[in-house]
């Protein structure tokens, strides 16, 4: 599912909405959990799961085309850990 998608989504489940609405309300949804996680810290959604951040070491890498050693700086990238209720949900036999 893409975000146009979650959108028009949530738009027919919430008639009384308009879809520029729910459009903003998913904006805000997304640039909330971005700014905390741009912040250092953790959003949790119940029954669903949490985003953080793990850092990176600096790195030795090798550029494909070329094969030649290439220095890659130590960075925070995020990270999801699904929740106990969606991994029995992924894994419902």
């Amino acid at each position: 599912m893409i975000r146009s998608e979650l959108v028009q989504e949530l738009a027919s489940e919430n008639p009384d909405l308009r879809p520029e609405e729910v459009e903003g309300v998913v904006d805000v949804f997304f640039d909330e959990i971005a700014q905390r996680l741009a912040e250092g810290g953790r959003v949790e959604l119940r029954g669903f799961g949490a985003f953080s951040t793990r850092a990176r070491d600096a790195r030795t890498g090798r550029n494909p085309r070329t094969g030649e050693a290439v220095e890659v700086p130590a960075k925070r990238v995020p990270y999801f850990k699904a929740g106990k209720d969606m991994r029995e949900r992924l894994n419902d036999d």
